[in-house]
């Protein structure tokens, strides 16, 4: 994990514009694929099994592979900054050259790809605890870059640093209007890979589905 960087201030709206009453477009966010319907999260949350954590005994990030090359020639950090991003240009090498990133978590928006992270919805340690530790090294490089899913997303860095590998009951995204849909998510990977939950989790999903 990287060391945590100082805030800086986000992309805003000119102060002109504002001086003019001008209307200004509000930035387009996030949005990963396959993010199931409240009632359907709701639905899937309690066909999760409920099982105590597991042990971080021989979890490695070296065993999730991830940001590997698709068939594009991008890789899959690339491939998420194109696909949530905003006006996106990319070099020859596929990385960024321009745009503009929302994140939801917080609702700032950066223009530098640097300042954006690719967070993985459940954390590679907390599958790992949650029933990853039994897998192949071919399914958790699948769940690490999961293009189809509600698995990856692209958020302010900061942010994503303070998450570490939280669960919900410890951490939910600064934004009180994104815990239904990130509780949809949470729960919509959790189930499509059969992972567990904690009782602590569990409650912490169900107040965040209660906001739906």
């Amino acid at each position: 994990m990287r060391a945590h960087r100082t805030p800086r201030a986000p992309l805003t709206a000119l102060p002109l514009a504002a001086a003019l009453g001008l209307a200004l477009a509000s930035p387009a966010t996030a949005e990963p694929p396959g993010i199931p319907d409240p009632a359907t999260a709701k639905t899937q949350l309690g066909e999760l099994t409920v099982a105590p954590e597991g042990s971080m005994d021989g979890y490695s990030r070296e065993k999730f592979p991830h940001w590997i090359e698709g068939p594009d020639n991008c890789n899959t950090r690339e491939s998420v900054l194109r696909r949530d991003g905003e006006n996106v240009q990319v070099g020859s090498d596929c990385y960024p050259t321009s745009g503009s990133w929302t994140s939801p978590y917080d609702g700032a928006t950066w223009t530098r790809p640097s300042d954006v992270d690719i967070d993985h919805v459940v954390p590679l340690a907390a599958a790992w605890r949650s029933g990853a530790a039994q897998w192949t090294q071919e399914r958790r490089q699948q769940f690490a870059n999961d293009l189809e899913g509600p698995q990856l997303i692209a958020v302010t860095d900061n942010v994503n640093q303070e998450k570490g590998d939280q669960t919900p009951d410890k951490w939910m995204p600064p934004a009180a209007s994104y815990h239904c849909t990130y509780a949809s998510m949470w729960v919509g990977t959790k189930h499509r890979y059969g992972l567990t939950i904690t009782e602590a989790e569990k409650s912490a999903l169900e107040k965040a589905l209660g906001t739906c």
